[in-house]
């Protein structure tokens, strides 16, 4: 048995498999199926070696921001540069959320940020999360600046 996330687009589930797989390493897409006129109907792919199936649904279910994906970044450089690929013809929300050009919300936050949460006094984590809420895409050295503050 395993578990792994179904994704109902319109018509892009293949541009949708092929942006993301070329964004993450560890990554592919693992099969694509056609209906008899050799129109995409699903694309099986993973991320980062996680399963996850998109299917060209139609415009019956959009993608909410109900549900999103989380990545964590190690540096500054990744999380920029992750960014500024998810927000190219999405856009910006806020405390790290975006909405990319398929509809899908991402969370793209520091691997940092629980450490910094986790370790803080109560004033301190107060301190990080308000830094955190005032910001588009997520400055990490400000959010370690905001758990030093005195």
């Amino acid at each position: 048995m395993s578990v792994s996330t179904f994704l109902w687009v319109d018509g892009q589930a293949e541009a949708l498999a092929t942006r993301y797989t070329a964004l993450f390493p560890n990554s592919g897409i693992r099969d694509t199926q056609r209906d008899a006129a050799g129109r995409v109907t699903t694309v099986d792919f993973t991320l980062d070696g996680q399963h996850y199936t998109a299917y060209n649904g139609g415009p019956q279910y959009p993608l909410t921001p109900a549900i999103s994906l989380y990545t964590e970044c190690e540096t500054q450089t990744e999380l920029d540069a992750l960014w500024v690929d998810l927000t190219d013809g999405g856009t910006e929300g806020p405390g790290g959320s975006l909405v990319d050009r398929f509809g899908m919300t991402w969370q793209v936050m520091p691997m940092c940020l629980c450490d910094l949460l986790r370790t803080a006094e109560p004033e301190a984590a107060g301190r990080v999360l308000s830094a955190l809420h005032a910001m588009t895409k997520i400055d990490i050295q400000s959010l370690i600046d905001a758990h030093a503050q005195a």
